[in-house]
């Protein structure tokens, strides 16, 4: 069974930064593609990056340049650094693991964590 555990996430003022780490256990992780995605009060669930098994990566346009995802597969870890965080970055993130293929589509990820709460004060 596939796990996944979110971390880093917190209440920072606008402008700030914030690393959320996803450690994923049970599974080959360098087989997987991994997602971040983001779901913020009342909203649906949208996509914020992914990263490949050759480590290729897709950003949505409302973050593009102030995150960047990474991975490291020695440690079976994802990464999301955000920086010039804004107001409209607060949200549940999630991340996702997917078999091969990364994608922008929340419903072809098999495996998600329990989400971690950012929260940007203006």
């Amino acid at each position: 069974q596939v796990q996944l555990v979110e971390s880093g996430g917190g209440l920072v003022q606008a402008g700030g930064s914030l690393r959320l780490s996803c450690v994923v256990s049970g599974g080959t992780f360098s087989f997987y593609a991994m997602g971040w995605f983001r779901q913020a009060p009342g909203k649906e669930r949208d996509f914020v990056a992914t990263i490949s098994l050759n480590a290729n990566t897709v950003y949505a346009d409302s973050v593009k340049g102030r995150f960047t995802i990474s991975r490291n597969n020695a440690k079976n870890t994802v990464y999301l650094q955000m920086n010039s965080l804004n107001p409209e970055d607060t949200a549940i993130y999630y991340c996702a693991s997917r078999f091969i293929g990364a994608s922008e589509r929340s419903y072809e990820y098999e495996y998600w964590g329990q989400g971690t709460q950012v929260t940007v004060s203006s």
